[in-house]
């Protein structure tokens, strides 16, 4: 099959910082699903991957985000049958969806929303799978909870942001806070449900006493964490919950102890890493995520269509995201049939 991989890591401006390449079709283990790849979407999580891999002698192939139709399954799959139209995020474990056919687990899986195409539902599951573990098993805001409560969003506008700010203001009764710094993100994040909006470019501190906030429950940091650290301790209120999805040198978290925080972090691929007895929570709520976008609780967020598939828009894609400021999410389609 084709498909888009690389060989060595570094700047994504070579010409072979990603290619085009031919490897075998993947044959399914017993809870497998081969899903034909309709249309992929590209993560921050891609372009780190990319960035600092190793030289290797076969190419390896990208991908965290998918919605396609299942055309076989493994002999203990019971969830999905071929023809089924799904959407799914994988794993890091296994080859990615940056290719004609993909193998994952179906406890990965969710039935695809059939309101929208193919490349609208490639932006949702990793995404929103992030930002659903964050606000409900991170956080553990209950759902339909948090009256009285505050929840700050730190990055509102990005992909986890767009998603996580829908869930917090249609899910929960939280006033949710979200932060943004151009005219455009701004919009955006009031457009996904934001009640305010404060610029992470200034002191936190300053946009909160700015909107009569004078602390926040909870703190979703979705970038710049160790930037932010010694606010989020200023601001959070005592016995509040801060979870972070981003990579860092250094947290010390320290300077929290007093107030008696909880801090967690978030990692989509925990559960396919390390095989959790609850894996199939991430089916269960994709297909919930899925049931609210067809009921128009939740909008897509997939704001640029780059086209098919290949070596070329990839590359085009990874260098928008790796500028950090990116609205939404990028999608791609299929790789065109020759």
């Amino acid at each position: 099959m084709k498909a888009v991989g690389f060989r060595q890591g570094g700047p994504i401006d070579r010409e072979d910082a990603l290619i085009d390449i031919e490897v075998a079709d993947p044959s399914p283990g017993p809870r497998d699903l081969i899903v034909r790849v309709h249309a992929v979407s590209v993560n921050p999580v891609d372009t780190k991957l990319r960035g600092g891999a190793k030289p290797a002698d076969e190419p390896m192939v990208l991908g965290y985000d998918a919605a396609g139709v299942v055309e076989a399954v493994g002999s203990e799959v019971t969830l999905f049958a071929p023809g089924d139209e799904v959407f799914h995020a994988g794993t890091v474990k296994r080859p990615g969806t940056n290719a004609e056919l993909h193998a994952v687990d179906e406890r990965l899986v969710g039935r695809k929303p059939r309101s929208i195409d193919f490349a609208q539902a490639a932006a949702l599951p990793l995404t929103g799978l992030t930002a659903w573990e964050l606000l409900f098993d991170r956080l553990r805001v209950p759902r339909g909870g948090g009256e009285g409560q505050s929840i700050l969003i730190v990055n509102g506008a990005g992909g986890v942001g767009s998603m996580l700010v829908q869930l917090a203001r249609r899910l929960t009764k939280l006033r949710v806070i979200a932060t943004a710094s151009r005219a455009e993100s701004i919009a955006w994040v009031r457009q996904m449900g934001a009640h305010d909006v404060i610029d992470h470019r200034a002191p936190l501190h300053d946009g909160l006493s700015g909107i009569g906030v004078k602390s926040v429950d909870f703190i979703a940091s979705l970038a710049a964490s160790d930037r932010h650290l010694p606010a989020y301790a200023r601001i959070i209120a005592p016995q509040g919950r801060l979870a972070l999805i981003d990579d860092v040198k250094s947290f010390d978290i320290v300077p929290l102890r007093q107030k008696s925080v909880t801090v967690a972090w978030e990692g989509v691929f925990t559960r396919s890493i390390y095989g959790t007895s609850d894996m199939v929570e991430q089916h269960h709520a994709l297909c919930e995520i899925a049931r609210l976008v067809d009921e128009g609780v939740l909008q897509g967020t997939m704001t640029r269509d780059l086209g098919p598939m290949s070596a070329a828009a990839l590359r085009q894609a990874h260098a928008l995201v790796e500028t950090g400021t990116a609205i939404g999410k990028l999608v791609l389609r299929g790789i065109p049939k020759s």
